[in-house]
């Protein structure tokens, strides 16, 4: 897939939006939030990997988490396309559609790997894809600055997030594990990408808001 074609066309400054756009972004919506995503630009990590027999609570330990996954991945979808239509110049909002496409391919492989775990995703994507939404349109409203500086506190919650789901993850699911490997990666590129950019680095206690909403969100997609 071409990723050109990934996203609506965005409409410039100070235009309203077509209905086209309009209908575009709510079939994203709906593919995005109820998992119905068919295909990724790049491949699945797990792809080539040998499914291991998981014992039953290994299994539902992997789905609960990969869901949770999932919801921050719809999450992300929403935040890049709201600080894309509201970023000041054009290069911000390439930098914020280009990492969207990355984080689609993530989006694709987790909703992949819980339908491989009989799982569904949570049922709360819609209202954490709808609030994510115009979290990222006032961050990217706020300045281009602080709207790199909102990616690159993000990414770093997420990578830490990620991190701790590789030591929770059984070792025996390999695909999971391989999943959560490149989508760590990716986020500290989008982190370090940001940063170069010219991100607005975000007090502490700003961050620690930011923690105390990421723990809502997962701790809620974990079992719903």
């Amino acid at each position: 897939m071409n990723r050109s074609h990934s996203r609506a066309p965005r409409p410039g400054r100070n235009r309203t939006f077509s209905i086209d756009s309009a209908i575009f972004q709510f079939d994203a919506f709906l593919k995005t939030t109820t998992g119905t995503l068919r295909s990724s630009d790049r491949p699945s990590p797990a792809v080539g990997i040998d499914e291991v027999p998981l014992e039953t609570a290994e299994r539902k330990l992997s789905a609960a988490l990969m869901r949770v996954n999932h919801t921050g991945e719809v999450c992300a979808q929403a935040l890049y396309l709201g600080q894309s239509l509201t970023a000041r110049r054009p290069k911000i909002a390439r930098q914020m559609d280009e990492a969207a496409a990355e984080e689609k391919d993530h989006l694709v492989w987790c909703e992949q790997r819980l339908q491989e775990l009989g799982a569904r995703p949570s049922l709360l994507n819609p209202i954490w894809y709808l609030a994510s939404a115009g979290l990222g349109a006032t961050a990217g409203a706020l300045g281009d600055r602080t709207n790199l500086g909102f990616v690159a506190a993000t990414e770093e919650e997420v990578e830490r997030h990620l991190q701790s789901h590789l030591t929770r993850l059984p070792e025996n699911d390999r695909k999971s594990r391989a999943i959560v490997v490149q989508m760590h990666a990716d986020e500290v590129r989008h982190k370090v990408g940001a940063v170069k950019a010219g991100a607005r680095r975000f007090p502490a206690p700003l961050k620690s808001a930011m923690r105390v909403v990421s723990r809502l969100m997962t701790g809620t997609s974990y079992w719903i």
